[in-house]
């Protein structure tokens, strides 16, 4: 008890609520993206795609495939990523994003046309990037997905945190693929864009908000 007392002291207050914020956002941004028609990250694309195939519902099947993930590699070889934040992303995004999905297609007439859906997909960008940008400044623990491939980086000392990423990613693809989840522009937009995107919100928006540094807007 006083291991935890301490460990939500070092937490702090801010960054606690910015890991809640943040996956919150996250999930209105995954949701947004399913509701574009334009395919989503390689991961959530794979999730969904398994367990549209097997008619799981859908943050039953997040969460179990999360466990696993966490009991084979986070709990026996990354201890050091887990965090409050890993078990919130594990156990409550899936029906986080599966009540802004119900919420959006129970409110839209869903996009048909690509003008239509190419708008919505940016904004699904835009904001699961912020999403992802809060979540991970909060530092509050990583997600049993995201620790994959920093675990095999870490483990692999050759292989560089990049092709680690790429490698579960081209599989989630893969998974996706032969299950018939949607793959799409939305897809392909995550594997190039997400990545530049949250680093200019970590360095406008979440660490000047959660840590407390200024930017360097000339820099």
């Amino acid at each position: 008890m006083e291991k935890l007392k301490t460990y939500f002291k070092n937490i702090g207050i801010r960054r606690f609520i910015a890991m809640i914020i943040g996956n919150i956002i996250l999930g209105l941004g995954i949701s947004i993206f399913k509701f574009a028609g334009m395919g989503n990250d390689p991961y959530t694309a794979m999730i969904f795609g398994v367990s549209d195939f097997f008619e799981f519902y859908f943050p039953t099947f997040q969460i179990a495939f999360n466990f696993a993930v966490f009991v084979i590699f986070e709990l026996t070889l990354g201890r050091k990523y887990i965090g409050v934040g890993t078990i919130v992303n594990m156990f409550f995004l899936g029906y986080i994003v599966n009540f802004f999905v119900e919420l959006l297609y129970g409110t839209f007439n869903a996009p048909i046309t690509f003008l239509q859906q190419l708008p919505v997909m940016i904004i699904g960008v835009l904001v699961t990037c912020f999403g992802v940008s809060f979540y991970q400044t909060s530092d509050a623990g990583v997600s049993p997905y995201d620790s994959v491939s920093i675990i095999m980086s870490d483990r692999i000392k050759w292989l560089p945190y990049f092709w680690a990423r790429i490698f579960t990613d081209a599989l989630s693809t893969l998974v996706c693929f032969l299950t018939g989840g949607l793959l799409g522009l939305g897809t392909l937009v995550c594997a190039f864009g997400i990545g530049p995107l949250v680093t200019l919100y970590n360095k406008y928006v979440s660490e000047p908000v959660i840590l407390g540094k200024k930017s360097n807007m000339n820099s």
